[in-house]
């Protein structure tokens, strides 16, 4: 039986891909005290297993699935990528471009003290960044060296082995040091400065949401009394008698009629109002001061949420203070802003500063979600359709560009097809964010792209490099997983003292901001958790889209420094 199934697998090579991915999502599901190996890195280790019986796969099956992940890499970041380096994100693209130094820097110097050949430098890099798509630049660039074909078999075997002992305490390591050890380094209280910055952007903790009994907004029917301060007074005016909370009047039945509210829409005594606003206020400001009736028919309003894509010039840079002045604001009301690739929940704060490419999830009626949308962007309605033709084209311009070889000064240079690909997902990512209206991609499909993609490449890595792991493991782990976790530490530690004492960072966003620029999302999460709120993310989005392109390159430039 195992013979028939060796047998197969060697015969339908493709068969051990899928097997691969299968184990490797399953364990990388499975966590123990918030640790888990992920599915990069168990699709790593199953296909190390599978590959020690000898399966031989083509490598342009590799090539296939990086290009489509670092396509879909570059699209999600795309938005924040230009923003960061273009506007008010420059200090932040800034000091991620420094973090990037610094953890290229660290793992050169560790590997020329260490005796490290290129392919255990770039494996190294790798894991102790937790960067796994620079393997596969640095592929193109150890294919490129012009080596024996067993020298270069020798590197490219010894890079999944390097990045396997060092990515465990890459990723566990780096979410220690930013969350536990960080806070104490730099001599801050987390959750303090997290407060401190909410009160100063004028918000507090937000609760409620998908899954939650409690509802922030509400719909209720009031009387209005005889002798109403309100009666009298246009919708708005009465509106702006509450002026920290957003309600607003939406219909009203007068004699029996209903009909829908304007800002001019006067209101009288005996007048049944339907109040759209924060919870706590209709229910222990306007509820103390008004008889709350039951009127189905009034309430029965079409009402929906919607996220819309923002893309307009004029929306962009403004605080949540300044756009709910629109006249367009009016009987709309905001329950999530989400932002980056990794789609990170900023703060509702008055404070929090919308930019293009955020997406906004709002609610109210029809038509005044209509009205709203047309000002900020683009409604992002739901849909499991991906303009494949935009996906098909802009990949292969991009490997296009990027097959290019120049010379300079007898030096040939290229950015590869894999270093176009990225590319190219940068500026189409951004192009979306600006012009909607094409090359949709359903945040489902950029996850497949993105994880699948990187995984497939990585499966392939395992299963060629299979018979060389356990004896390149044998040789090198102690010592290297030490040198790892020394090339993971030093970075992180630099970039912390540098953005309090160069870049001046507030405390609350700069451990937020270190570890975007080194890409660890598991950091970011210990992060928050530490400082029970979500404002170190306000500080992760410019720095993963600038760091996530720039450590991805780094797989490429470690080749060459090193040879």
């Amino acid at each position: 039986m195992f013979d028939w199934f060796v047998t197969t697998l060697r015969s339908y090579p493709e068969i051990s891909l899928f097997l691969s991915l299968a184990i490797g999502y399953y364990v990388g599901g499975f966590s123990y005290k918030g640790f888990s190996l992920g599915a990069v890195t168990s699709t790593l280790i199953a296909a190390v297993v599978i590959g020690q019986l000898g399966i031989t796969i083509s490598p342009n099956v590799k090539s296939t699935f990086f290009l489509l992940f670092l396509f879909a890499v570059g699209y999600g970041v795309g938005p924040q990528f230009v923003r960061g380096i273009a506007k008010d994100g420059a200090p932040q693209a800034i000091f991620a471009a420094l973090v990037c130094v610094f953890c290229l820097g660290s793992a050169v110097v560790i590997a020329k003290v260490a005796g490290y050949h290129p392919g255990y430098a770039a494996g190294l890099y790798a894991g102790s960044q937790t960067i796994s798509a620079s393997m596969g630049l640095a592929t193109d660039a150890i294919n490129r060296l012009g080596l024996s074909p067993e020298q270069t078999k020798e590197y490219l075997d010894a890079m999944p082995v390097a990045y396997a002992v060092t990515y465990i305490f890459g990723t566990v390591g780096s979410a220690v040091i930013l969350a536990q050890l960080g806070p104490k380094l730099l001599g801050i209280d987390l959750a303090q400065a997290c407060k401190d910055y909410e009160a100063k952007l004028g918000g507090g903790k937000e609760i409620g949401g998908p899954g939650s009994v409690w509802r922030r907004f509400e719909l209720r029917a009031f009387r209005l009394r005889s002798g109403a301060k309100v009666d009298g007074m246009r919708a708005v005016e009465a509106e702006a008698l509450i002026p920290d909370a957003r309600v607003f009047v939406e219909r009203i039945r007068r004699n029996g009629v209903i009909e829908d509210a304007t800002t001019d829409t006067i209101l009288r005594e005996g007048d049944i109002i339907a109040v759209a606003g924060p919870r706590e206020t209709l229910v222990n400001l306007i509820g103390h001061n008004a008889e709350e009736v039951e009127d189905p028919e009034l309430l029965d309003l079409k009402a929906e949420g919607v996220d819309v894509y923002v893309t307009s010039k004029e929306v962009d840079g403004k605080t949540l203070t300044e756009l709910s002045r629109m006249p367009t604001a009016r009987g709309v009301f905001l329950r999530k802003i989400v932002r980056g690739a990794t789609a990170v929940n900023i703060p509702i704060l008055p404070e929090t500063i919308i930019h293009r490419g955020d997406i906004l999830t709002i609610v109210g009626r029809t038509q005044d979600i209509a009205a709203v949308a047309k000002t900020l962007g683009h409604p992002d309605r739901p849909s499991d359709v991906a303009d494949v033709a935009f996906i098909g084209g802009a990949i292969t311009l991009g490997a296009l560009i990027g097959a290019l070889v120049f010379k300079v000064g007898g030096v040939p240079l290229t950015l590869s097809t894999a270093g176009g690909a990225l590319i190219s997902g940068l500026v189409f990512g951004w192009l979306r964010s600006v012009r909607p209206v094409f090359g949709r991609i359903p945040s489902s499909t950029v996850w497949f792209m993105n994880s699948v993609g990187l995984n497939m490449f990585i499966a392939v890595v395992g299963i060629s490099a299979g018979p060389g792991f356990v004896k390149g493991l044998q040789t090198q782990g102690v010592g290297l997983f030490l040198w790892g976790a020394l090339a993971t530490a030093i970075p992180l530690i630099l970039a912390m003292f540098a953005g309090k004492y160069i870049f001046r960072f507030d405390p609350a966003i700069l451990l937020g901001a270190c570890a975007g620029a080194r890409t660890t999302t598991a950091a970011l999460g210990m992060i928050c958790e530490t400082a029970k709120s979500q404002v170190p993310a306000l500080g992760y989005t410019v720095t993963y889209a600038v760091g996530n392109t720039l450590l991805t390159i780094w797989g490429m430039v470690i080749i060459i420094l090193l040879t």
